[in-house]
Protein backbone atom coordinates (compact mmCIF):
# COMPACT_ATOMS: atom_id res chain seq x y z
CA UNK A 1 0.00 0.00 0.00
CA UNK A 2 1.42 3.23 -0.69
CA UNK A 3 2.36 5.79 2.04
CA UNK A 4 -0.08 8.56 0.11
CA UNK A 5 -2.94 6.18 0.42
CA UNK A 6 -2.08 4.79 3.85
CA UNK A 7 -1.94 8.52 5.39
CA UNK A 8 -4.99 9.05 3.59
CA UNK A 9 -6.96 5.78 5.30
CA UNK A 10 -5.40 7.01 8.99
CA UNK A 11 -6.63 10.86 7.99
CA UNK A 12 -10.09 9.59 6.94
CA UNK A 13 -10.74 7.60 10.34
CA UNK A 14 -9.67 10.32 12.58
CA UNK A 15 -12.28 13.10 10.69
CA UNK A 16 -14.86 10.47 10.28
CA UNK A 17 -14.35 7.05 11.80
CA UNK A 18 -14.95 5.01 8.74
CA UNK A 19 -12.06 2.29 8.78
CA UNK A 20 -11.36 2.01 4.71
CA UNK A 21 -8.82 -0.47 5.85
CA UNK A 22 -11.66 -2.79 6.44
CA UNK A 23 -12.91 -2.25 2.62
CA UNK A 24 -10.77 -4.55 -0.17
CA UNK A 25 -8.16 -2.43 -0.65
CA UNK A 26 -8.16 -2.93 -4.77
CA UNK A 27 -11.74 -2.12 -5.05
CA UNK A 28 -11.61 0.84 -3.16
CA UNK A 29 -8.34 2.20 -4.16
CA UNK A 30 -9.63 2.42 -7.86
CA UNK A 31 -12.93 3.98 -7.16
CA UNK A 32 -11.70 6.75 -5.14
CA UNK A 33 -8.32 7.26 -7.74
CA UNK A 34 -11.05 7.91 -10.39
CA UNK A 35 -12.69 10.24 -7.95
CA UNK A 36 -9.70 12.32 -7.17
CA UNK A 37 -8.30 12.11 -10.59
CA UNK A 38 -11.82 13.39 -12.21
CA UNK A 39 -11.06 16.44 -9.26
CA UNK A 40 -7.61 17.18 -10.61
CA UNK A 41 -5.52 16.19 -7.84
CA UNK A 42 -2.34 13.84 -8.01
CA UNK A 43 -2.28 12.59 -4.78
CA UNK A 44 -4.23 11.51 -1.56
CA UNK A 45 -3.25 13.81 0.67
CA UNK A 46 -4.29 17.04 -1.65
CA UNK A 47 -7.36 14.93 -2.43
CA UNK A 48 -8.00 15.15 1.53
CA UNK A 49 -7.34 18.42 2.37
CA UNK A 50 -9.39 19.58 -0.54
CA UNK A 51 -12.38 17.82 0.75
CA UNK A 52 -11.99 19.05 4.54
CA UNK A 53 -12.45 22.55 3.42
CA UNK A 54 -14.91 21.96 0.77
CA UNK A 55 -18.20 20.08 1.99
CA UNK A 56 -18.91 19.08 -1.92
CA UNK A 57 -15.93 17.14 -2.21
CA UNK A 58 -16.31 15.54 1.05
CA UNK A 59 -19.80 14.61 0.30
CA UNK A 60 -19.21 13.18 -3.53
CA UNK A 61 -16.52 10.94 -1.56
CA UNK A 62 -18.77 9.53 0.70
CA UNK A 63 -21.16 8.88 -2.37
CA UNK A 64 -18.44 7.29 -4.09
CA UNK A 65 -17.28 5.14 -1.15
CA UNK A 66 -20.17 3.86 -0.53
CA UNK A 67 -22.03 1.65 -3.16
CA UNK A 68 -25.53 2.72 -3.83
CA UNK A 69 -26.76 0.37 -6.36
CA UNK A 70 -30.35 -0.54 -5.41
CA UNK A 71 -33.83 -1.99 -6.93
CA UNK A 72 -37.16 -2.41 -5.18
CA UNK A 73 -37.82 -6.66 -4.71
CA UNK A 74 -34.20 -7.08 -5.78
CA UNK A 75 -34.04 -11.00 -6.41
CA UNK A 76 -37.68 -11.35 -6.48
CA UNK A 77 -37.57 -15.15 -5.59
CA UNK A 78 -35.66 -13.88 -2.45
CA UNK A 79 -38.19 -12.36 -1.18
CA UNK A 80 -40.91 -14.66 -1.79
CA UNK A 81 -39.14 -16.65 0.45
CA UNK A 82 -39.25 -13.68 3.38
CA UNK A 83 -42.66 -13.63 2.51
CA UNK A 84 -44.01 -17.07 1.95
CA UNK A 85 -41.79 -18.88 4.90
CA UNK A 86 -39.68 -16.39 7.15
CA UNK A 87 -42.10 -13.92 8.20
CA UNK A 88 -45.33 -16.17 9.04
CA UNK A 89 -43.15 -17.68 11.45
CA UNK A 90 -41.39 -14.19 13.02
CA UNK A 91 -45.20 -13.06 13.43
CA UNK A 92 -46.33 -16.21 15.43
CA UNK A 93 -43.40 -16.00 17.77
CA UNK A 94 -44.08 -12.25 18.24
CA UNK A 95 -46.67 -10.13 16.21
CA UNK A 96 -44.63 -7.14 16.65
CA UNK A 97 -41.58 -7.62 15.23
CA UNK A 98 -38.03 -5.62 15.03
CA UNK A 99 -36.94 -5.06 12.04
CA UNK A 100 -33.94 -3.14 10.57
CA UNK A 101 -32.40 -2.45 6.78
CA UNK A 102 -29.20 -2.38 7.09
CA UNK A 103 -26.80 -0.70 4.65
CA UNK A 104 -30.41 0.46 2.76
CA UNK A 105 -28.63 2.69 0.24
CA UNK A 106 -31.80 4.92 -1.08
CA UNK A 107 -34.64 2.94 0.33
CA UNK A 108 -35.96 0.37 -2.03
CA UNK A 109 -35.26 -2.51 0.35
CA UNK A 110 -37.42 -1.45 3.59
CA UNK A 111 -39.99 -0.14 1.77
CA UNK A 112 -39.79 -3.19 -0.11
CA UNK A 113 -40.25 -4.73 3.52
CA UNK A 114 -42.89 -2.46 4.44
CA UNK A 115 -45.21 -3.51 1.22
CA UNK A 116 -44.82 -7.05 2.30
CA UNK A 117 -45.57 -6.30 5.81
CA UNK A 118 -48.75 -4.81 4.65
CA UNK A 119 -49.95 -7.78 3.57
CA UNK A 120 -50.03 -9.31 7.16
CA UNK A 121 -50.91 -6.25 9.78
CA UNK A 122 -52.39 -2.63 9.24
CA UNK A 123 -49.19 -0.15 8.05
CA UNK A 124 -49.82 1.47 11.22
CA UNK A 125 -48.34 -1.37 13.19
CA UNK A 126 -45.73 -1.60 10.89
CA UNK A 127 -41.84 0.07 12.00
CA UNK A 128 -38.70 -0.38 10.15
CA UNK A 129 -35.44 0.81 11.19
CA UNK A 130 -33.37 1.63 7.83
CA UNK A 131 -29.85 2.78 8.03
CA UNK A 132 -26.83 3.76 5.82
CA UNK A 133 -23.56 5.94 6.14
CA UNK A 134 -24.18 7.96 3.50
CA UNK A 135 -26.53 10.92 4.70
CA UNK A 136 -27.02 11.99 1.32
CA UNK A 137 -28.69 8.88 0.02
CA UNK A 138 -30.50 8.91 2.99
CA UNK A 139 -32.17 12.13 2.46
CA UNK A 140 -32.95 10.80 -1.25
CA UNK A 141 -34.53 7.72 -0.01
CA UNK A 142 -36.99 10.11 2.38
CA UNK A 143 -38.15 11.52 -0.56
CA UNK A 144 -39.49 8.03 -2.13
CA UNK A 145 -39.02 9.04 -6.07
CA UNK A 146 -38.03 6.57 -8.25
CA UNK A 147 -37.36 5.76 -11.83
CA UNK A 148 -38.14 2.94 -13.96
CA UNK A 149 -34.81 1.38 -13.59
CA UNK A 150 -35.50 0.70 -9.61
CA UNK A 151 -39.00 -0.39 -10.44
CA UNK A 152 -38.70 -3.62 -12.65
CA UNK A 153 -39.37 -6.32 -10.35
CA UNK A 154 -41.81 -4.85 -8.71
CA UNK A 155 -45.32 -6.89 -9.35
CA UNK A 156 -48.20 -4.62 -10.99
CA UNK A 157 -50.37 -5.31 -7.96
CA UNK A 158 -48.02 -3.42 -5.58
CA UNK A 159 -47.12 -0.69 -8.15
CA UNK A 160 -50.86 -0.04 -8.09
CA UNK A 161 -51.42 -0.18 -4.59
CA UNK A 162 -48.04 1.45 -3.06
CA UNK A 163 -46.93 3.80 -5.53
CA UNK A 164 -48.23 7.04 -7.44
CA UNK A 165 -47.35 8.36 -11.05
CA UNK A 166 -44.94 11.38 -10.98
CA UNK A 167 -43.38 13.45 -14.02
CA UNK A 168 -40.13 12.29 -12.54
CA UNK A 169 -40.88 8.55 -12.25
CA UNK A 170 -42.91 6.59 -9.01
CA UNK A 171 -43.10 8.37 -5.51
CA UNK A 172 -43.95 5.85 -3.04
CA UNK A 173 -47.29 6.67 -0.29
CA UNK A 174 -47.22 7.90 2.25
CA UNK A 175 -48.42 5.54 4.21
CA UNK A 176 -45.32 3.47 3.27
CA UNK A 177 -43.05 6.31 3.81
CA UNK A 178 -44.22 6.53 7.66
CA UNK A 179 -43.50 3.27 8.58
CA UNK A 180 -39.89 3.66 7.65
CA UNK A 181 -37.09 5.39 10.01
CA UNK A 182 -34.15 6.50 8.46
CA UNK A 183 -30.71 7.08 10.65
CA UNK A 184 -26.90 7.40 9.52
CA UNK A 185 -24.88 4.52 11.02
CA UNK A 186 -21.07 3.17 10.46
CA UNK A 187 -22.06 -0.62 10.56
CA UNK A 188 -18.23 -1.38 10.71
CA UNK A 189 -17.37 1.14 13.69
CA UNK A 190 -21.44 1.99 15.59
CA UNK A 191 -23.01 0.08 18.42
CA UNK A 192 -25.83 -2.19 17.47
CA UNK A 193 -29.42 -2.39 19.39
CA UNK A 194 -30.84 -5.59 20.06
CA UNK A 195 -33.37 -8.31 19.58
CA UNK A 196 -34.26 -7.56 16.29
CA UNK A 197 -36.25 -9.93 14.80
CA UNK A 198 -35.26 -9.35 11.22
CA UNK A 199 -31.94 -7.96 9.90
CA UNK A 200 -31.72 -7.41 6.28
CA UNK A 201 -27.82 -6.61 5.11
CA UNK A 202 -27.69 -7.54 1.13
CA UNK A 203 -25.32 -7.12 -1.36
CA UNK A 204 -22.85 -4.73 1.28
CA UNK A 205 -20.35 -7.83 2.46
CA UNK A 206 -19.28 -8.62 -0.84
CA UNK A 207 -17.27 -5.50 -0.60
CA UNK A 208 -15.52 -5.86 2.87
CA UNK A 209 -12.18 -7.40 3.79
CA UNK A 210 -12.84 -11.14 5.38
CA UNK A 211 -11.79 -9.59 8.91
CA UNK A 212 -14.90 -7.06 8.77
CA UNK A 213 -17.05 -9.60 7.14
CA UNK A 214 -16.28 -11.97 9.91
CA UNK A 215 -16.65 -8.55 12.63
CA UNK A 216 -20.08 -7.89 11.21
CA UNK A 217 -21.33 -11.09 11.52
CA UNK A 218 -20.88 -11.47 14.29
CA UNK A 219 -22.28 -7.87 15.39
CA UNK A 220 -25.16 -9.05 13.69
CA UNK A 221 -25.73 -12.17 15.45
CA UNK A 222 -25.51 -10.47 18.74
CA UNK A 223 -28.62 -8.27 17.60
CA UNK A 224 -30.68 -10.55 17.15
CA UNK A 225 -32.92 -12.48 19.09
CA UNK A 226 -32.97 -16.33 19.33
CA UNK A 227 -34.79 -17.45 16.55
CA UNK A 228 -34.28 -13.75 14.56
CA UNK A 229 -33.16 -14.14 10.93
CA UNK A 230 -30.18 -12.20 8.86
CA UNK A 231 -30.92 -11.79 5.43
CA UNK A 232 -27.81 -11.33 3.09
CA UNK A 233 -27.37 -11.04 -0.91
CA UNK A 234 -27.37 -13.33 -3.12
CA UNK A 235 -23.54 -13.76 -3.62
CA UNK A 236 -22.96 -13.60 -0.07
CA UNK A 237 -23.60 -16.82 1.43
CA UNK A 238 -21.94 -17.73 5.15
CA UNK A 239 -20.30 -20.89 4.56
CA UNK A 240 -20.00 -21.45 8.50
CA UNK A 241 -23.00 -20.27 10.15
CA UNK A 242 -22.36 -22.54 13.47
CA UNK A 243 -19.37 -19.84 14.10
CA UNK A 244 -21.95 -16.93 14.58
CA UNK A 245 -24.34 -19.30 16.39
CA UNK A 246 -26.80 -19.11 12.62
CA UNK A 247 -28.35 -22.15 11.42
CA UNK A 248 -29.53 -21.87 7.52
CA UNK A 249 -33.50 -21.64 7.58
CA UNK A 250 -33.47 -21.34 3.70
CA UNK A 251 -31.06 -19.69 0.96
CA UNK A 252 -29.34 -16.63 2.30
CA UNK A 253 -31.59 -16.75 5.51
CA UNK A 254 -29.92 -17.70 8.69
CA UNK A 255 -31.66 -17.79 11.67
CA UNK A 256 -29.88 -17.55 15.27
CA UNK A 257 -29.99 -20.69 17.15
Amino acid sequence: MSQDYEQFILNIKKKTAIDLSLYKEAQMKRRLESLRNKRGFDSFQAFYQAMSSDQTIFDEFLDRMTINVSEFYRNAKRWEVLEQKILPRILKENPKPKLWSAACSTGEEPYTLAMIMSKFQPLSKVSILATDLDRGILERAKIGLYTDRSLKEVPKDILSAHFKKDPMGYKVNEDIKKTVRFQQQNLLADRFDQQYDLIICRNVMIYFTEEAKHELYLKFSQALRSGGVLFVGSTEQIFNPAAYQFETEDTFFYKKN
